[in-house]
């Protein structure tokens, strides 16, 4: 089989894997515009560690105080179509027992008969607002590598949930591949990246051939340049930066500049532990 197949599983959790909440977002934005129903959902007292991922208190449509537990589901969509169909994987990253959680969700991947997966994340790096998003697409399977035109990584030390759960499936005999889009470092920790989220929804869409609706995020996104421009306006010591990190990224994207940039790119992040933004309350597996 060449590709991912009809069945595709899109993978993504809040947390280390999250920077300027960029994955999280685009699972979200999935969901917000389709119809899914839930196929899984772990147990959270087997994988979250409460004092960092604490339940939530809200108050439901009847004015119903609820407690609301940490969770990862996975989410089939309603209706068939002969095309290609996205289901969802989405959540905190857990806080323990990995290869338990990376089982148990790829024996209900196996079961619902799912044909490839797609783990999509964002990383802190030294890139400009200013330029186009760079995502990293990368597989370990030799098929897709070639069948996709995706890189393949050399990187060696530690990882998140969306390794373990990529190698989990590739064992399984589902192929898996990574989409990791590279958010501006002096923004990703303080607000949400919509420019990142359509970076990673074109370039799945590219993966998949699945459509996906991109609603108001080009509109968000300049949205969001803009504030950030504005916002470096004030600073000339952030100005310059930004220069520096634009003349950067001319050289990547020039002519001569190699084909492994954005490959080492990542690779320097993950070398670093991954430094990017991990919210108060939440899962940190650097703890």
């Amino acid at each position: 089989m060449d590709g991912l197949g009809r069945r595709v599983l899109v993978a993504a959790f809040d947390g280390w894997n999250d920077a300027g909440e960029a994955a999280s977002s685009a699972i979200a934005h999935l969901r917000e515009n389709g119809t899914y129903e839930p196929v899984f959902s772990i147990d959270p007292e087997l994988y979250f560690d409460y004092q960092y991922t604490r339940p939530q208190m809200a108050i439901d449509g009847e004015g119903k105080r609820t407690l609301r537990w940490p969770e990862a589901t996975l989410l089939k969509p309603v209706r068939s179509t002969r095309g290609t169909q996205l289901w969802l994987l989405t959540g905190v990253e857990p806080a323990r027992a990995w290869q338990a959680f990376a089982t148990e969700s790829i024996d209900v991947a196996l079961r619902e008969d799912i044909t490839g997966m797609v783990a999509i994340g964002s990383m802190m790096s030294d890139v400009p607002h200013t330029r186009p998003i760079s995502v990293f697409a990368g597989s370990d399977n030799d098929q897709l590598r070639t069948s996709l035109e995706l890189e393949r990584s050399t990187y060696e030390g530690p990882v998140g949930i969306l390794s373990v759960l990529g190698h989990a499936a590739d064992a399984a005999g589902i192929p898996s591949a990574s989409l990791w889009a590279s958010v501006p470092h002096y923004v990703a920790g303080h607000t949400p990246s919509p420019k990142a989220t359509l970076a990673l929804l074109d370039r799945l869409e590219d993966l998949t051939g699945a459509p996906v609706p991109r609603g108001d995020l080009s509109t968000e996104a300049a949205a969001w340049e803009a504030s950030i421009d504005a916002a470096a306006a004030d600073d000339e010591e952030m100005t310059e930066y930004i220069r520096q990190l634009e003349r950067t990224r001319d050289t990547w994207d020039s002519p001569e500049a190699s084909g492994d940039a954005i490959a080492q790119e990542f690779e320097r992040y993950l070398r670093r532990g991954g430094d990017g933004p991990t919210k108060p309350g939440r899962d940190d597996p650097r703890r």
